[in-house]
């Protein structure tokens, strides 16, 4: 997924969370068993203890249109099989014949790359709770037992991570049980797509949203003092841990295989809504005016959208899956708009 941060001169305000909270295609990881990639070991009792191998095209393409102008959008997904390879040379085609390549929504919280040597010295501990508190002061204690038994099994028990905040402990935790159930969320095909149309030397639009940062020290120091509402995100990371071990598995074949049956029955789980909370409505954020940040992100990739639409006879465009089938879905806000919008078969 591309959410965009300048190396390391970003203050913690965002540290990747965007990347794995306000705009990813994934869902919470889940705790697996160890997965064969062979099919000698599937069985009818658990097809999807098996994931896919091989050259995938993933899903077909959306296609959003007004008469003769027509926007092609490819949704992505991840965390993938690691022994898949995605390929489709359709895609590939129709992305060789676009006017204008519109690339996956992101949002970049930064300080420039000079100034931010200057908050590197400050960064330090921005990762732990503030007034020394653990996990077990702000967690429910059942909550806390639970993430114990996580802990151990994939953080190779490491009480450090009780010193965390709770929403930097849960991307630590699925970070982990996501490697353990056989996927990466190293397969950026939103990165391989923009390199496409770069080789085919199609028009590249960016829907970036840069929120620049006045004062980083600043803005550090208050957030290393300052308790996130992140306990929701937490619990919930948990829950998803313990109860969902399957999912993960079925998501992932489903966009692989382009399973448009299975893909419309994905269900995609309130625990990011409950992340991006925890990050864009802290304190810091609000005074930095950077709350809402999907909302702009949303708003950044539509105007381009339309604008294409306009303007071209053929465009292509990256969106994560999930808004196009999740609970606010982007093309049906065009649908609304008079656009005719059909999904692949």
């Amino acid at each position: 997924m591309s959410r965009r941060f300048v190396s390391t001169a970003v203050p913690v305000l965002c540290l990747s969370l965007l990347a794995s909270s306000a705009w990813a295609q994934t869902e919470p990881p889940q705790p697996a068993a160890a997965i064969e990639a062979t099919s000698e070991v599937a069985t009818e009792a658990a097809p999807e203890q098996i994931l896919v191998v091989g050259q995938r095209p993933g899903p077909g393409l959306w296609k959003v249109s007004r008469g003769d102008h027509v926007l092609w959008v490819f949704g992505t997904y991840g965390p993938l099989p690691k022994g898949m390879e995605w390929r489709s040379q359709r895609v590939e085609s129709i992305i060789a014949q676009s006017e204008e390549f519109i690339a996956e929504p992101s949002a970049q919280l930064g300080v420039g790359w000079l100034r931010g040597l200057t908050v590197l010295p400050f960064m330090i501990g921005m990762e732990n709770n503030p007034e020394d508190k653990v996990l077990s002061d702000l967690v429910p204690p059942e909550t806390h037992e639970r993430w114990l038994a996580l802990r151990k099994k994939y953080l190779e028990d490491d009480d450090g991570f009780e010193r965390k905040r709770p929403l930097f402990a849960a991307q630590a935790l699925s970070a982990k049980a996501t490697d353990a159930a056989g996927l990466s969320r190293k397969k950026d095909l939103s990165d391989k797509l923009t390199q496409i149309a770069k080789q085919n030397k199609v028009k590249i639009t960016s829907t970036h949203v840069d929120m620049r940062v006045d004062s980083p020290v600043k803005a550090v120091r208050e957030f290393k003092k300052t308790p996130l509402q992140d306990v929701a995100c937490f619990t919930k990371t948990i829950d998803r841990l313990n109860t969902d071990v399957d999912a993960l598995r079925v998501r992932a074949n489903a966009w692989a295989k382009g399973d448009i049956e299975a893909i419309n029955a994905l269900d995609f789980s309130e625990q990011e809504a409950a992340c991006l909370d925890a990050v864009q409505n802290n304190k810091i954020m609000q005074e930095q005016g950077f709350g809402n940040i999907d909302t702009k992100m949303r708003a950044a990739w539509l105007g381009a959208a339309e604008k294409a639409l306009v303007a071209n006879k053929v465009t292509f465009a990256v969106l994560p899956i999930k808004l196009i089938l999740g609970k606010q879905p982007l093309l049906a806000e065009l649908q609304i708009k008079g656009y005719a919008v059909e999904q692949p078969e």
